[in-house]
């Protein structure tokens, strides 16, 4: 959704998006650690991104930046409050960023640690349940893969959206 003034931002938000693919690819093997199940490293990637893009648009269109920051047909009275409403709402755009790659992935994970956990304590006492919980657990695992991409996708998508 780049403009062409956007355009130079594409190898790098092509790198970002292949990067954090890799990181949580890298997460879905066994013993293996994911970094981006951090929120250090989500909001380490998030707040430079996101400042580079508000720097970058107040650089290039201070007018339009700010005009982001008050509707337009806004009454009057409510003018104060809604500038504080949509800086705040500006500033909390990184936060949101980090967050839901880190929420996203550690609620995939969490759930396929207690499946298998489920699977691996069935096995004993319920054959056939236990191969059946041991699918289901093929299915997420098939599911997160897909997750894994699509947090990749939505975190490039949404930077990429600061940048309009």
């Amino acid at each position: 959704p780049l403009n062409l003034g956007g355009h130079k931002w594409a190898v790098m938000l092509t790198s970002l998006m292949l990067f954090l693919i890799t990181l949580n690819m890298l997460g879905l093997l066994p013993y293996t650690f994911t970094p981006t199940k951090q929120l250090s490293l989500n909001m380490g990637l998030a707040v430079p991104l996101w400042l580079a893009t508000v720097i970058i648009g107040m650089r290039n269109q201070p007018t339009a930046a700010l005009g982001h920051l008050l509707p337009e047909g806004t009454p009057v009275p409510l003018i104060p409050v809604l500038i504080i409403i949509e800086t705040i709402s500006l500033f909390i755009r990184p936060l949101a960023l980090g967050v839901r790659l880190t929420a996203n992935l550690t609620a995939g994970h969490l759930l396929i640690q207690l499946i298998a956990t489920a699977a691996f304590v069935l096995l004993p006492m319920m054959p056939t349940v236990a191969i059946l919980t041991a699918l289901v657990l093929f299915l997420l695992t098939l599911l997160e893969i897909a997750v894994a991409m699509i947090q990749a996708y939505v975190f490039v998508l949404l930077l990429s959206l600061y940048l309009q």
